[in-house]
């Protein structure tokens, strides 16, 4: 009988501020850094790194202001994705971290191109899930109300974009899209919700949206990137998300034209009703292509 590998619950000072990570796999093994999106943690990927860490050293980080890492309130740090992505930089400098391949999500997305485009060399291979790189994935539907709250902070825009701190819009992140939606734990959304409940932490979550709009504009160095130096990528997309359609999935092949994409039966957290496919695709990509 395998014997299931040990995940590791850990805290590391950077730049003053506690980080929360989840590490386990061999040391000598090849380094997976699972970065999470909103309103969510390295919770997501709790049941995905026991799942990899057999074969690959994997580091799954909260980002500041989300899971356990510290949440300083929005006049004692500049909430921004720049700000997050230097944290993260500064973990991985604080383990010894120089190369990895990197899976991103959601918010996760923007600050792994930040770290691509700052050190190309540093990333083996990319996948994407639900990580959006392209305008082509934006589904207006629900990006109205953000995009509305980023050109004007009124109190019609901010009352309009707290609807996404609620109870209900964190569960309809996790149930929209997905066939089957008992294969939903509600431990997701309910634990995800008490974390952005804690006082101060809407501010967080508002400075983060209005900062948002700073990724768009950062594609075509993506894109650049992508085409320049042909990382390995592979999008795993929950074709029923209704945040970052399928679109953004296809998009990559645009510059990546050996990019492996896979529509899966699910939604914006995919990893909750597919989780074992995305693995074994995670597996067998990084078996192949990362090196």
């Amino acid at each position: 009988m395998t014997e299931t590998p040990r995940v590791h619950h850990r805290y590391a000072t950077v730049q003053g501020r506690r980080l929360f990570y989840r590490e386990a796999g061999p040391a000598g093994a090849p380094v997976l850094v699972l970065l999470h999106g909103f309103p969510t943690s390295s919770f997501m990927f709790r049941n995905l790194i026991p799942a990899l860490a057999d074969r690959f050293h994997v580091i799954a980080p909260d980002h500041l202001g989300f899971g356990f890492s510290d949440a300083p309130a929005v006049d004692e740090f500049d909430y921004t994705f720049d700000a997050l992505t230097d944290l993260t930089a500064g973990l991985l400098r604080e383990l010894g971290i120089t190369r990895y391949a990197m899976y991103v999500q959601d918010y996760g997305a923007p600050i792994g191109w930040r770290l691509a485009l700052a050190n190309p060399s540093t990333v083996t291979a990319i996948i994407t899930q639900n990580g959006n790189g392209y305008d082509a994935g934006f589904v207006p539907a629900f990006w109205q109300t953000v995009w509305a709250y980023q050109a004007e902070q009124t109190p019609e825009t901010e009352n309009a974009i707290r609807g996404a701190l609620t109870l209900d819009a964190t569960r309809w992140q996790y149930l929209t899209g997905v066939a089957d939606e008992t294969l939903v734990s509600p431990d997701t959304w309910l634990h995800d919700f008490a974390l952005l409940s804690r006082p101060g932490n809407d501010e967080i979550q508002l400075a983060l949206f209005r900062d948002y709009a700073t990724n768009p504009p950062l594609y075509p160095a993506l894109h650049t990137y992508l085409r320049e130096h042909q990382p390995p990528v592979l999008a795993v997309w929950g074709e029923g998300d209704e945040i970052f359609g399928p679109e953004g999935a296809k998009a990559f092949a645009e510059d990546v034209p050996d990019a492996e994409i896979h529509l899966l039966d699910g939604g914006h957290f995919l990893l909750e009703s597919a989780g074992a496919e995305v693995a074994a695709l995670i597996r067998d990509f990084l078996g192949r292509k990362a090196h």
